[in-house]
């Protein structure tokens, strides 16, 4: 028999707008108690009145404490529906790409929330970032089995949200037998991937239409490509004919990838490397009195959480006015954000203050956002977490 977790008076609100989370100060826990939970157990969801309205998988200690995983209270959360999930997964992938390299899973976006997956052809890796996640790991492999045969699955648990859920961190082969070099194409261009060492799951699907768009502009051009992790943007410019590449980032580790990467698709001459802190390094550039035609700035998330915004957005502004400093009398800028608190109108804020604080004019002509393969769920706006902008910066 299945526990069941009751909703406060008019709590179910945003459950009935579509929503996956439910949040600890929405439970009456005076008729069912949190702490008589088992982190990942799961519960019948009941509006005030009893009424069932859904399956989720409970953390008592976890401000977001329920997770739905199914409208149908017939339903658990077993190998039968992440088999379900993950053919539903596919198809749409499917459908988006002629080739297997994106993300498969997307969270909330694909109705799993708490679990990621990103797909490099026949290897798949893995983040169970939620304690109801972390307990299906042998269900996830099952399935993962049954509907893609994978050589190789790869549990990545090493992400902040992990730590949020009070898991651990392990990386480590959960299936299968890793090839010496794990490979993706994007775009046309060829990447080795870290996936035991790298960032995330060792790669950024989530930029590829971005990359895509800013590719059609940097023939004959010189490109900057700030915080570079192993080259998706400065290695795709180079092969989509820039005359020059400089990498930059500040772990000496992402900069002998991008030497790799943009060896393995004949581009060595063009690319170089720089390894330093952004900010350092712009201003050293600026000194060195060097000048770009394209730059691009992908930086990490400056703002992890509500709290960190007025610091976050600074960072943002004080980012975007150096690199616009080193573009020439007619430039192109790519700014983007992964900060899901950065609102998009106020990353235009952060450019449009840093265009005006050199004395130049902007056009923007690009706004873009995730791929096709991070699906946003229209009820969940923290799944639209990506913000990119293409913007042609000249003088008078």
């Amino acid at each position: 028999m299945t526990e069941r977790l009751r909703l406060k008076k008019n709590a179910d609100r945003r459950l009935k707008a579509g929503h996956l989370w439910l949040y600890s100060n929405e439970i009456d826990i005076a008729a069912t108690p949190l702490k008589d939970f088992e982190p990942g157990a799961q519960a019948v969801i009941e509006a005030a009145n009893g009424k069932p309205m859904g399956i989720a998988y409970v953390n008592p200690h976890s401000l977001i404490c329920a997770r739905i995983v199914s409208r149908d209270v017939d339903v658990r959360l077993d190998r039968s529906l992440l088999v379900h999930r993950f053919k539903q997964a596919l198809s749409l992938r499917a459908r988006l790409f002629a080739k297997p390299f994106y993300r498969l899973v997307h969270g909330e976006g694909d109705l799993l929330p708490g679990l990621i997956v990103d797909r490099f052809d026949d290897v798949l890796v893995v983040q169970l970032n939620t304690v109801g996640m972390d307990r299906m790991r042998d269900e996830i492999i099952a399935a993962l089995e049954k509907v893609l045969a994978p050589r190789a699955i790869v549990f990545k648990n090493d992400s902040s949200g992990r730590r949020r859920e009070q898991l651990g961190d392990e990386v480590e082969v959960a299936y299968g037998e890793l090839p010496d070099q794990v490979l993706l194409e994007e775009n046309g261009v060829r990447f080795v991937v870290p996936v035991l060492d790298g960032q995330k799951t060792g790669w950024f699907f989530d930029h590829r239409a971005n990359r895509s768009w800013l590719n059609g502009l940097v023939a004959g051009k010189r490109v900057l490509d700030v915080f570079s992790y192993v080259g998706g943007w400065g290695v795709q410019a180079a092969a989509h004919g820039a005359s020059e590449v400089l990498c930059v980032d500040s772990s000496a580790q992402a900069l002998e990838r991008v030497a790799e990467n943009a060896a393995l698709n004949g581009l060595a001459e063009q690319v170089a490397v720089g390894e330093g802190e952004a900010f350092e390094a712009l201003a050293a550039l600026k000194a060195e009195g060097e000048q770009f035609d394209v730059i691009v700035l992908d930086p990490p998330a400056f703002i992890k959480r509500r709290k960190d915004i007025p610091n976050g957005e600074r960072a943002y502004s004080r980012l975007n006015r150096e690199a616009i400093r080193l573009l020439g009398r007619d430039g192109m800028l790519l700014s983007a954000s992964c900060s899901m608190h950065l609102a998009p109108e106020r990353l235009m804020e952060c450019v449009r203050g840093a265009v005006r604080h050199q004395d130049r004019h902007g056009q923007v002509i690009y706004q873009g956002h995730q791929g096709a393969d991070h699906p946003v769920h229209p009820a969940i706006p923290e799944t639209a977490y990506l913000k990119a902008l293409g913007v042609r910066i000249f003088r008078n």
